[in-house]
């Protein structure tokens, strides 16, 4: 399975946005200064994070983004399918794969997506953030 770059903007917004006081919306310019990424396409990133519910938006010029739910009631699944069905276990119809084969290939392919799932439903964006906060002090004893 590979994280998309969509995904990837995603979570960085998100921590970025779990990191700040909680009471303050955060400008899509802002997280795009501060992570390097280019602000339409993340604009894009928060719209659909939004309409899925894992982010809220604040209109005016006090607005922003603030998490909808406390960062770890935020799974890594929530943002995977905030954005496309990438667990989705189906053969496209013209696939030449014949019924016996497809039939078990489809089974195999439903078993890997549910245990994907279950995975990302178990790591929250407040397990990332303390990764990143491990990583942060290790680095910090290393220097």
């Amino acid at each position: 399975m590979k994280c998309s770059r969509t995904i990837a903007y995603a979570i960085d917004a998100i921590v970025r946005i779990a990191r700040q006081d909680a009471a303050h919306p955060i400008p899509c310019s802002h997280l795009a200064k501060q992570g390097q990424l280019p602000p339409r396409f993340l604009l894009q990133v928060l719209r659909s994070l939004v309409n899925s519910g894992v982010l809220r938006s604040i209109r005016g010029t006090d607005g922003g983004y603030l998490l909808a739910r406390p960062p770890n009631q935020i799974s890594i699944l929530n943002v995977v399918q905030a954005f496309d069905n990438a667990l989705d276990s189906s053969i496209p119809a013209t696939s030449g794969v014949q019924f016996e084969a497809r039939v078990k290939l489809l089974a195999t392919l439903r078993q890997a997506s549910a245990a994907a799932s279950e995975q990302l439903h178990r790591l929250t964006i407040a397990d990332i953030m303390d990764f990143d906060d491990l990583s942060q002090n290790l680095l910090s004893q290393n220097e």
